[in-house]
């Protein structure tokens, strides 16, 4: 008798089991010309975007409600609700610095800009329930008649896609490579990894966004001070969503600075020392000799409700302990 029961009750596991996995979503990724695609259920969740701009991108990306959480200006031409018409390099998701061997990446200022050149994918897999898209691109300093001209150094990046629950994450792997001799990042508030929140979750809308750090440190009080993660959460449509970024303790200077602003910018950067702390004869600039690299680690989340609703603390600690 108790080995029928025994045999019923893992029978009975294994359906359970079989009914989680089938429910499972599934995430698949489709080349689309230049760019890739990312989809949840054969619904849109993001777009790897190489040909917007002077940067490779992310957008849109669409959250748990199934809203776009970014701005959409100035990939949409006309703004949109709680959206200004205000520094056109905010581009949704990116990865840039401001001033690599003096040539400035962040800005997109009458074509005496760099730009980030996508090369080549280097991967894009469906794996295990995840989407992972790796390409290989070139910095490439202002050449003549707004150009790009000469390569200043390269870049390795790693997204990865995938779901937990509710939360929508990408975690966004960077290794940053001195191929053309030694690259210095200067010291600089405009940088690194960044985001721009939409624009009714930004704290001016005066709609109920907040940003808040993984030290308790809230709005205009969360700038410029280092954190393990930051929330920004704001309402979309009417209902409150958060972004937060995670910064992983194997990242370069962890836990790193925050460039994060009350107006919907919202960026990690280990740089601008000298910006950040007022008065400081601290320099943040920092040179990767030829032929080394520098890794930088972070984990985007896309989540219901504020930053406990989200359990942003909680997944914190689950990803200080992934080893990358």
């Amino acid at each position: 008798m108790l080995r029928r029961i025994a045999a019923a009750a893992l029978c009975i596991a294994g359906l359970y089991l079989f009914a989680q996995s089938a429910d499972a979503a599934k995430l698949t990724a489709e080349r689309c010309e230049k760019n890739v695609v990312i989809k949840i259920d054969g619904k849109l969740f993001a777009k790897y975007l190489t040909d917007n701009g002077p940067k490779p991108i992310v957008w849109p990306i669409i959250g748990p409600t199934g809203k776009p959480m970014t701005r959409a200006y100035p990939m949409v031409p006309e703004a949109g609700p709680h959206e200004r018409k205000d520094h056109i390099h905010h581009r949704s998701l990116y990865f840039t610095h401001d001033d690599i061997n003096g040539v400035r990446f962040w800005c997109e200022q009458k074509g005496d800009h760099g730009w980030v050149k996508h090369r080549e994918y280097l991967k894009v897999d469906e794996k295990d329930n995840k989407v992972v898209v790796a390409t290989l691109n070139d910095w490439l300093a202002p050449g003549k008649d707004g150009k790009p001209g000469k390569r200043v150094c390269q870049d390795e990046r790693t997204l990865t896609f995938f779901v937990d629950g509710d939360t929508r994450i990408i975690d966004f792997d960077i290794v940053m490579k001195a191929t053309d001799g030694p690259v210095r990042f200067g010291d600089t508030k405009e940088g690194t990894m960044g985001i721009r929140v939409a624009g009714t979750m930004k704290e001016t809308a005066k709609l109920g966004g907040k940003i808040v750090n993984s030290e308790g440190q809230t709005s205009s009080d969360a700038w410029g001070k280092q954190a393990a993660w930051v929330d920004y959460h704001g309402p979309v449509d009417g209902e409150t969503v958060g972004i937060a970024i995670l910064n992983h303790p194997s990242s370069f200077r962890f836990p790193t600075y925050w460039h994060v602003r009350t107006y919907g910018l919202f960026t990690a950067n280990p740089f601008g020392l000298k910006n950040f702390n007022k008065g400081s004869e601290q320099d943040g600039a920092y040179t990767i000799p030829a032929g080394k690299s520098l890794e930088l680690r972070y984990r985007f989340l896309f989540h219901k409700g504020d930053e406990k609703a989200g359990k942003v603390a909680e997944a914190f600690k689950v990803y200080a302990k992934e080893k990358k």
